[in-house]
């Protein structure tokens, strides 16, 4: 890298630490910048500033927000009777892009992960009870992500929640629309067969 510029070698070693850039895309981003105008690489590092200063945690849903109540804590017209528990505010905007849940939220900011330290006591789950224990919710979706970490949250989760008399489900996980049963892997067709339901 001896032929590129010290400032673009910064750029690039800062872009190659974010989740799935890496060096090769990460130089072609740094040079893609050099040839901006100054005003749109200017609005960019703005930009970046004003993520970290303008977030905060909503203080009901703990996802991340520009406001404390979060917009979607703040909306009358959800129901408080059905919260959604997700790992990570990305998950929650997942969901809300299906436009097929009325309900609230509640995000972990994580899953149990103890080989990366990552206990109960580092996720929002004294938040989650406090809120369930509160009384108006008669239901939670935990919707973590099909991977270990995810599973064993979702397990220890239902064991604190159903105590509270509040029923729990789990996101249905199994063969995508469009995919092939043929071409799926056991893993995903062991929890398709699981997850099956009446028609």
């Amino acid at each position: 890298m001896g032929a590129v510029p010290e400032p673009v070698r910064r750029v690039i070693a800062e872009l190659a630490k974010l989740p799935g850039i890496g060096e090769k895309t990460a130089t072609r981003l740094s040079f893609h910048l050099t040839r901006t105008e100054r005003s749109e690489v200017e609005g960019l590092a703005q930009a970046l500033l004003s993520l970290r200063q303008e977030l905060t945690t909503c203080s009901v849903c703990c996802s991340m927000s520009a406001s404390d109540p979060c917009d979607l804590c703040d909306d009358p017209r959800r129901s408080d009777e059905i919260v959604c528990i997700v790992e990570e505010t990305a998950d929650l905007a997942a969901v809300e892009r299906t436009g097929g849940f009325s309900g609230r939220y509640h995000v972990l900011q994580g899953a149990l992960s103890p080989l990366d330290g990552v206990g109960p006591e580092d996720l929002r789950i004294g938040e989650l009870l406090r809120r369930l224990g509160g009384g108006g919710t008669g239901k939670v979706i935990i919707a973590t992500n099909p991977t270990a970490e995810g599973e064993a949250t979702a397990l220890y989760l239902a064991r604190l929640i159903k105590p509270l008399g509040v029923k729990v489900s789990r996101i249905a996980h199994g063969i995508p629309m469009g995919g092939d049963v043929e071409y799926a892997d056991l893993a995903t067709l062991g929890k398709a067969l699981e997850g099956r339901r009446e028609m």
